[in-house]
């Protein structure tokens, strides 16, 4: 009873954290969401005060960072906002996620506003063709823009073949950029061929950026009255007064930030991998098991995110495939170790290997020391597992004093009278017994006996004959 009454308690401890955590994942979805909600019931109560939407984007544009802008972007076309202002400070990131950003700026209804901002903060990179994409180009006195040319993944140099395709297709793409902002665009075409980088004064004088603006209030203040062309149509920023709302990265998003690191994503895809080839080990242990597929689950998601390599993955599914054959024949060996070094290459393809063009700013790739680490660990876990069971075929069986072959011939004692069936002690053990020679007889308890067949734990025994010739055995009434 005890024992059932702490399992129960266990099992509604395990119940009562994964309601909690339910609830919590929940909860930090929904915030985000119920906070703008009130932010904008408050904007809408200000006797119709014209709104602006603040978003912040602080680190590196990859496609987490793309969807929020764009929800950001969404939010204000659906509630009426006359500015987005986004608060830039990048170092570069991904070629595609930047597209993306791109686009939904060029077709925006609603007038943008990139800040750079705060004093000390940078729109390097890939920043600088989300900042000549905005309406409104602004900069913090103490920014910079620029060196926005193309880089592998990994952060290296592409291939000469390769960097020219890509530095010329850039090239083209910021070109276009400046033609329909108006912006200089010889001097935005340098960033990408020559690397070149403007402080936000020269960036004003050379007509990249529009405005230098101290902080947040001086911005609002320079932009109210602002001219703005959307879709070939000039109109006049009118936001005297406005009420500011600031939209946040939701639970999802963070968790998704925090995942999509190449580092995190291929730990969580490692553990998650031991945790399944752990649960088959040992069939019943859900806690490897469930962890595992979770772990797996997010790997994957956050490998989702990155600009990853199926051969990478191939690779890693690979090696998760030898570990499992690895259990199905014990002892050998090979499959454990070609598992980890599948592993380790999988990790070195899965991101950044093969060079895909990007801008500076970001390098996807997981740590080199990492899967040092990562290889070591699963080889030596795998070989210690093969070590342990090969030498568990070289021990010896136990067999049994009483065992067939060795029983037969043995002296005994009838502890229960065999009339024709009994009990016979042999051996220190209690059998059921019974007279193995012609016709049926008795045999009384306490007759010394042989043991003359076994047949599973049924003995056929014959009395040993006494000084006089006798067999001590009564024939049956």
């Amino acid at each position: 009873m005890p024992n059932r009454s702490f399992r129960g308690v266990v099992r509604g401890i395990r119940v009562l954290i994964a309601v909690l955590i339910t609830l919590a994942g929940l909860i930090g979805i929904l915030l985000p969401a119920l906070e703008e909600s009130a932010q904008a019931q408050s904007a809408e109560s200000g006797n119709q005060q014209p709104k602006v939407l603040l978003v912040r984007l602080d680190g590196a544009i990859d496609g987490v960072s793309s969807q929020f802008i764009e929800r950001g972007l969404d939010r204000a076309e659906e509630k009426d906002f006359q500015l987005v202002v986004l608060m830039l400070n990048t170092p570069g990131g991904l070629l595609d996620a930047t597209r993306d950003i791109i686009e939904s700026i060029l077709v925006s209804e609603i007038p943008i506003a990139v800040y750079v901002a705060p004093d000390g903060a940078q729109a390097a990179s890939a920043g600088t063709f989300v900042g000549a994409a905005a309406h409104i180009l602004a900069m913090a006195p103490t920014t910079n823009i620029g060196a926005a040319s193309v880089v592998g993944v990994d952060g290296g140099d592409l291939p000469d073949t390769l960097s020219r395709k890509a530095s010329q297709d850039a090239a083209a793409f910021i070109r276009s950029i400046a033609e329909t902002r108006g912006r200089n665009v010889s001097a935005l075409e340098e960033t990408v061929l020559s690397a070149k980088a403007y402080s936000a004064s020269e960036a004003v004088e050379l007509g990249i950026a529009d405005l230098i603006a101290v902080d947040y209030d001086s911005l609002l203040e320079q932009l109210d009255g602002y001219p703005v062309d959307i879709n070939g149509e000039t109109v006049e920023l009118a936001i005297s007064g406005a009420v500011t709302s600031q939209i946040d990265l939701s639970l999802l998003e963070r968790v998704l930030t925090f995942i999509s690191n190449p580092n995190i994503a291929f730990l969580l895809v490692s553990l998650g991998g031991l945790g399944v080839i752990v649960e088959l080990w040992n069939p019943g242990l859900w806690v490897p098991g469930t962890l595992g597929v979770l772990f797996l689950v997010l790997g994957w998601a956050g490998v989702g995110q990155l600009p990853f390599s199926w051969a990478g993955v191939a690779l890693i599914l690979l090696s998760m495939l030898l570990f499992y054959l690895e259990t199905t024949a014990p002892g050998i060996g090979y499959f454990g170790v070609a598992g980890t070094v599948t592993l380790i290459l999988g990790g070195v393809f899965l991101v950044g290997f093969f060079g895909n063009p990007t801008f500076t700013g970001t390098d996807p790739v997981v740590n080199r020391w990492l899967l040092s680490i990562v290889g070591v660990s699963f080889g030596s876990l795998v070989l210690w597992f093969a070590w342990e069971l090969r030498k568990s075929t070289r021990i010896l069986l136990y067999e049994s004093p009483t065992a067939a072959a060795n029983i037969v011939g043995v002296s005994g004692v009838v502890s229960a009278d065999l009339s024709p069936s009994g009990q016979v002690l042999v051996n220190g053990e209690i059998w059921s017994g019974e007279y193995g020679g012609d016709g049926d007889k008795n045999i009384s308890a306490g007759t010394e006996v042989e043991v003359v067949s076994v047949d599973g734990i049924h003995l056929k025994v014959r009395p040993l004959r006494t000084e006089t010739g006798t067999d001590n055995v009564s024939s049956k009434d």
